[in-house]
């Protein structure tokens, strides 16, 4: 029984700590460069996030409201752009990703100039853990990654509320 309890134990660790890595490995790639002179960083914190939902919007405008609405279940954006060894850092960033997590939403190949990868974690319900954006080139490296709840069906509303008010400019 001991022995079964020890397994048990060791098991469950060893997958957590796989499980660990496997979804971090974004965030430990993005440590890796913050600090590095040769990448413009953008880091937008939960805190900001949620100061966003707390703003006084006008109720009457319904693109700010779409957004907001959008925006309030965000944990973060992070965003890396090198303008130097593109195809490198590209592949080094690709090659951490564990492919049974993401889901390919598109993927766009230049002529093997620029590689351009959208991909997303979700979790089946309708509802998008992680929107992650990769390009890699000659001269430029991109990786995007927005991380929380991004409820399809609020894109849906948002894309709506600026068609709207389009459609009311013309």
């Amino acid at each position: 029984m001991r022995f079964l309890l020890f397994t048990f134990t060791a098991i469950l660790l060893a997958a957590s700590t796989t499980a660990h890595a496997q979804i971090d490995a974004i965030s430990k790639y993005f440590s890796k460069y913050v600090d590095d002179e040769r990448f413009t960083v953008v880091y937008i914190s939960p805190k900001m996030f949620q100061l966003i939902d707390k703003m006084d919007i006008n109720l009457d405008d319904a693109e700010a409201n779409a957004i907001k609405d959008v925006v309030k279940d965000l944990r973060g954006l992070r965003v890396l752009v090198a303008e130097e060894n593109g195809k490198e850092f590209y592949k080094e960033a690709t090659q951490l990703i564990n492919k049974k997590e993401y889901e390919v939403l598109m993927t766009v190949r230049n002529k093997g100039e620029e590689s351009v990868d959208f991909l997303i974690k979700d979790n089946g319900n309708d509802v998008i853990d992680e929107l992650l954006m990769i390009v890699g080139g000659p001269d430029e490296f991109v990786l995007m990654s927005f991380v929380g709840k991004i409820d399809i069906n609020k894109i849906s509303e948002m894309a709506k509320a600026f068609q709207d008010e389009d459609d009311n400019d013309e």
